[in-house]
């Protein structure tokens, strides 16, 4: 069975897939807690808008879809604390604003041939070096600044003007959340795909939050679940040739399911 890894792309993909897995459910949680995982769906589409442009310009997709979710992440954070749009108003316009720009950039092309399965609903095969680079980069920093912010984010979460009274630089904290949850979304496109990427973020911490633990202990939970989910798909991908995106979400549903059921029968 660990024949797999002999193969370079499937090295790449499993370090890529290990990062991701980490650090997705470690900004999810937050974003779930504050009701905002629709965000991760909306940078997502966003981030489609970026590959597209990629593709028709010549330049690198991962980078260019980061720039576009940070932008974007940032302008929808700056509606919705100026309170000039609600913040659900402000996602479905920039989910359906980059869905609408990726099909007029790809009928651009005229004809171009763009692969885009891959994008849309991940592929193990094409993990190259420098997504490898940027993902284990980036996961790092991601990583570091949960671990050094993680009070301050649970207290934005939990209760936004309780930590205002209590002083803490509550609009940059936002900022930077959404600017992790950004980046998460445009690392992880190549194995789980565009499509799919708000299910790595959101499914293990709604499947971990069915224990009813501590948050702390939800948030280390969904990370094993994210873990498990990714791993396990990616071997079920590889041997039976299956989307590695859908495999991983199927797999984090199938423990969301059987999560809930044991939480029933607990109740």
């Amino acid at each position: 069975m660990l024949d797999i890894f002999q193969y370079d792309f499937m090295v790449r993909a499993f370090m890529a897939g290990f990062a991701i897995a980490i650090i997705a459910p470690m900004v999810g949680i937050f974003l779930v807690t504050r009701r905002y995982a629709f965000m991760a769906d909306t940078l997502a589409h966003v981030s489609f808008a970026g590959v597209a442009a990629a593709f028709l310009l010549g330049f690198e997709p991962i980078i260019t879809a980061l720039l576009l979710s940070i932008g974007t992440s940032l302008t929808v954070e700056k509606l919705r604390s100026s309170g000039k749009v609600l913040g659900e108003a402000g996602l479905a316009i920039f989910l359906s604003g980059g869905l609408a720009l990726a099909s007029v950039l790809i009928s651009a092309s005229r004809g171009l041939n763009l692969n885009l399965s891959g994008v849309l609903f991940g592929s193990i095969a094409t993990v190259t070096t420098l997504d490898l680079q940027l993902i284990l980069g980036l996961g790092v920093v991601v990583l570091f600044t949960i671990f050094f912010l993680y009070r301050q984010l649970f207290a934005i979460s939990l209760d936004e003007e309780l930590a205002t009274v209590s002083g803490l630089p509550v609009t940059r904290l936002n900022r930077i959340l959404v600017i992790l949850a950004a980046i998460i979304v445009s690392l992880s496109m190549r194995i789980v795909g565009i499509l799919l990427v708000g299910a790595l973020m959101v499914i293990p911490v709604i499947a971990a939050m069915q224990y009813k633990k501590s948050f702390f202990a939800t948030f280390i939970i969904s990370i094993i679940i994210s873990l498990f989910s990714v791993i396990s798909g990616l071997f079920v991908s590889y041997y039976l040739g299956w989307a590695s995106g859908g495999t991983i979400t199927l797999i984090a549903i199938t423990i969301f399911v059987t999560s809930s059921l044991i939480n029933l029968r607990r109740n």
